[in-house]
């Protein structure tokens, strides 16, 4: 007997069905390390129109974590997207360097600098420390695949940066949006510095609630401005506060002017308190007596008599203030200018000095009665027994509210006065420039456009001064008596910068003041050296690294950071160039949430919930990781588990396995020599090209709108529904039967090549790495690597076919009713695989000539040995058992089984394909 196995055109490939992704990965990095395909793909792209990602940097401290590969996978799928579309893309990777998390690490290993360690050799500790931060992640980045300048990253902490940053600091001071203020900004006890707004975060807390006897100093004055009925010997102004440590710095009370206010009396006491606020009053004070209202005014009648202060000799008024409000309390806002930014604001309105009692580690300075050297919190109870003794308390409880904390000590901040440097928002109408430029900025999602609106609508002057060691220096040079900025101060700056680029900032502390002003100015000047907040190093990056690397562009195309950047890094860089370009850094923003475990939870260790990526990429391979961004809708906050990770694996395998078929069916074509043009391609293979063609097209576009989780889908479903349960299904007969060099055969393998050429590139900005081992597989004369390509060129939409799209959707249609019946058949025993299966359609009239126009060649569509068909209503099918025998090499069953005696258990089509040129194909 024969053996026909070797007369087919089995598949064959050294792909491996195995993604075996952690130990192929590796190698694979290798190789485009060693053959510099970056470089290879900026050499490839240059000239053609730019398209910039600028990265926002990731703080130098730790290993990657899994909001770290969100990230920086999402920007690698838009920089490799970009090329594909046909931009030179060029990805700049960014840290940032400076700060106090890093000061708190070395601090833990060597000392505080000017006690345990000398200044400059902390400063050089800590580069030392960024550094090798620096290389930590950036491991963790090159192992996901992420294509980028690895070799020189822009870091906030290169000489050239730190000169870029204070000479971008020049251009704010030239443009006038630089003050000086001493005013009470957010202070961190255990950082000992102020706080930008981004750096704050509010959490709740449990605080002390007090109501606070002041009592009227001039009691008649009081009572005439209440027209009250009643002449007691004394009355008191209740306050209430939350902070009892800010007492010892009270300097007024504030009412509202319009609000309306009532002397009560309750218990042969007399008191003044809102109008408004008695009832709720008599359930905190849980008052059993009767209230007796004696006396109303409004608050502006009452304005500046004074009051004593409870436990001080020092005498307050009472203020209008806007800011008053009647939802708790009394009405009566005990107000510390020191202590907080409204107090602040209505005392400086009223021309009233602050008192300033608190250091910076957070303890009373030593000549604070009662509180010396106390540390605030402790002061707290003293406070309270000294209010009792007094007295002066009226009630004390304790209430949880929402309460700013220091977001890296997670500890409650408080509002303490000190001298800050500040950009302004509205002196030079920075806030009217900002709002505006963001009009042109497109947001995805749109969402992002009203929040970061309402954030700078919103927000204070910005305080970028910080006391601290491991920054990058002011650079300025103050009068020591007024503050104001020395008459050449731009020179003074630019000198520095210079100097900076040389040595770092360093340069700065090393300069002698004489080296910077003449030195008759030496004795009224004094050089600063505090440092820059480190929101405003990584803000103006687009003027320290956008304008000075060649092979960027500003403004950029596009930032993309998650969604607490609004507050943070969008924010910083948006001010920063409206005060110096008069407009945004960037074109566009993205956004993306944080990642969270299956149930919504935030990741924590202590709820065990933490996913570590390089565990992940160590066990399943990166571009599982990779698949899994492209997947979630990163609009919202991105789920993320073992069990949707073993989702994403299966996929991964799906879509693997898809190419492996593909290219298991191209062991033998040459595209040099094998391939069918268009016009004499089956009418099948033109309908999968133009389906490719029409894909394309489609995530083209969604390449260009950032829609990912929609390609993630569309690539799915073209694997295991347009291809695997049609295309693929329906060709397997004609690629593994009909004559190898027959029309028909390459025909198929035609379609599979340009589809297979243009899904790997689909594929590669996503699975970089299987896509490029994919790559290594195709057939035909090719550039070293997938990320030298653009999109596929080689599909084409249906024209002059012998069926339209809408032709092929009803024979899609029907097929799925066949097979329910083929299933129905199967399982009662009729047939066993689809091939004995004999099928009679009853089809409706407009199916019928479609159907009629395919004769013979329906079978294979359908995957059966025969197919009669009437025409009538409604669709019927009706499953039998196929006549005649079961042809050995095609496994069809014909009734000309037999009928060559060379051949006897092969049908006549498989002897024309074994001896002849091969069958002719038309449509299928």
């Amino acid at each position: 007997m024969a053996d026909y196995k070797n007369t087919l055109n089995l598949p064959k490939t050294d792909f491996p069905m195995r993604g075996n992704l952690p130990k192929r990965e590796p190698e694979i990095l290798k190789w485009w390390q060693d053959h510099d395909i970056y470089r290879k793909q900026r050499a490839a792209f240059a000239g053609r129109k730019k398209y910039i990602l600028h990265d926002g940097p990731p703080y130098a401290n730790g290993v990657i974590h899994v909001g770290h590969a969100l990230n920086k996978t999402l920007k690698d799928i838009i920089v490799k997207s970009r090329h594909l579309l046909g931009y030179d893309s060029p990805y700049l990777p960014g840290w940032d360097c400076h700060g106090l998390p890093i000061e708190q690490k070395v601090e833990q290993k060597i000392g505080k600098p000017g006690k345990q360690v000398g200044a400059a050799e902390f400063r050089a500790a800590c580069r030392t420390f960024a550094g090798e931060q620096v290389a930590v992640q950036k491991a963790g980045f090159v192992r996901m695949g992420v294509f980028g300048s690895w070799d020189r990253p822009y870091l906030t902490m290169d000489f050239a940066t730190e000169a870029g940053i204070v000479r971008g600091l020049r251009e704010i001071v030239a443009a006038g949006h630089i003050r000086r203020g001493f005013k009470p900004i957010n202070w961190c006890f255990a950082c000992e510095s102020s706080l930008a707004e981004a750096e704050v975060e509010y959490q709740d807390k449990k605080s002390h609630s007090l109501d606070v006897r002041f009592a009227v100093a001039d009691v008649a004055a009081l009572l005439t401005r209440m027209n009250a009925d009643i002449r007691p010997q004394s009355v008191d102004v209740v306050i209430w506060t939350t902070t009892p440590w800010t007492l010892p710095a009270n300097v007024a009370v504030a009412l509202h002017p319009e609000s309306e206010y009532v002397l009560a009396e309750t218990g042969g006491r007399f008191f003044v308190v809102a109008a408004a606020l008695v009832e709720p009053l008599k359930a905190r004070w849980q008052s059993a007596g009767q209230w007796t209202i004696h006396g109303r005014a409004r608050g502006g009648a009452l304005d500046r008599l004074v009051l004593v202060h409870p436990f001080e000799a020092r005498e307050v008024p009472l203020v209008n203030g806007e800011h008053v409000a009647l939802d708790a309390g009394t009405g009566c806002v005990h107000t510390a200018s020191a202590h907080g930014v409204e107090d602040y604001e209505v005392c400086r309105g009223y021309g009233i000095e602050m008192i300033d009692i608190v250091r910076a580690n957070g303890r009373y300075r030593d000549d604070v009665p009662h509180f010396a050297a106390m540390t605030v919190h402790e002061a707290e109870a003293a406070i309270i027994a000294l209010l009792e003794s007094r007295d002066r308390l009226v009630q004390v409880s304790t209430l949880t509210h929402s309460y700013p904390h220091c977001w890296r000590h997670k500890i409650p901040t408080i509002y303490r006065a000190t001298t800050q440097w500040f950009i302004a928002m509205d002196a030079q109408e920075l806030r009217k420039t900002a709002l505006a430029g963001l009009e042109s900025v497109r947001f995805t999602p749109q969402w992002g456009r009203s929040r970061l609106t309402n954030m700078i609508a919103k927000r204070p002057d910005w305080c970028i001064s910080r006391q601290r060691y491991w920054g990058v220096p002011l650079c300025f040079v103050a009068h020591r008596e007024s503050g104001a900025l020395h008459p050449d101060i731009l020179a003074i700056m630019e000198q520095a910068a210079a100097a900076i680029a040389g040595k770092g900032i360093e340069a700065w502390f090393d300069l002698p003041l004489d080296a910077l002003i003449p030195e008759s100015d030496c004795a009224d000047y004094e050089k600063l050296n505090d440092v820059l907040d480190v929101w405003f190093d990584s803000g103006i990056s687009h003027y320290a690294v956008l304008r000075e690397r060649p092979e960027l562009a500003h403004p950029a195309d596009l930032c993309l950071e998650g969604s607490d950047q609004h507050r943070g890094w969008f924010q910083s860089s948006l001010l920063t160039d409206s005060a110096i370009a008069g407009r945004p850094p960037y074109k566009a923003l993205l956004t993306h949430g944080f990642a969270v475990d299956e149930q919504g939870r935030k990741m924590s260790k202590s709820l065990g919930n933490v996913v570590d990526p390089a565990k992940v990429v160590a066990r399943m391979g990166a571009d599982v990781l990779r698949l899994w961004v492209c997947s979630a809708d990163y609009s919202a906050e991105v789920s993320l588990s073992e069990n949707i990770l073993g989702q994403r694996a299966d996929a991964y395998r799906r879509i693997r396995n898809t190419c492996r078929f593909l290219l298991a069916n191209l062991h033998d074509f040459d595209p040099a020599t094998d391939q069918v043009p268009f016009a004499a391609m089956v009418a099948l293979d033109q309908y999968a090209i133009a389906t490719a063609h029409e894909l394309q097209e489609r995530l083209k576009q969604l390449y260009r709108d950032y829609e990912f989780h929609s390609i993630y889908q569309l690539l799915f479903n073209f694997c295991t529904v347009t291809m695997g349960s049609f295309y693929l299904d329906v060709i397997k007969d004609r690629q593994y039967t009909i004559a190898r060099e027959a029309c028909a055969r390459r025909s198929a393998q035609t379609a599979i090549y340009h589809i297979l050429e243009a899904m790997v590139r689909w594929l590669a900005p996503i699975l970089s790495f299987t896509a490029e081992e994919i790559w290594r597989h195709l057939p035909g004369e090719r550039e070293e690597s997938v990320f030298l390509t653009t999109f596929w060129e080689g599909l084409h939409p249906l024209r002059e076919s012998a069926l339209e799209s809408t032709d092929w959707q009803q024979i899609i249609t029907l097929r799925d009713s066949v097979n329910g019946e083929l299933e129905k058949a199967r399982n009662e025993g009729v047939i066993g695989g689809s091939l004995q299966a004999a099928l009679d359609l009853v089809v409706p009239p407009p199916l019928y000539p479609l159907l009629m126009k395919l004769g013979a060649e329906l079978r294979f569509a359908l995957i059966v040995s025969s197919v009669h068909l009437r025409e009538g209503e409604p669709l019927q099918v009706h499953v039998r058992q196929a006549a005649g025998r079961k042809c050995e090499r095609c496994w069809h069953y014909t009734t000309d089984v037999g009928e060559d005696p060379d051949h006897p258990t092969v049908c006549r089509r498989c002897i024309d394909n074994i001896t002849g040129k091969g069958e002719k194909r038309v449509y299928l």
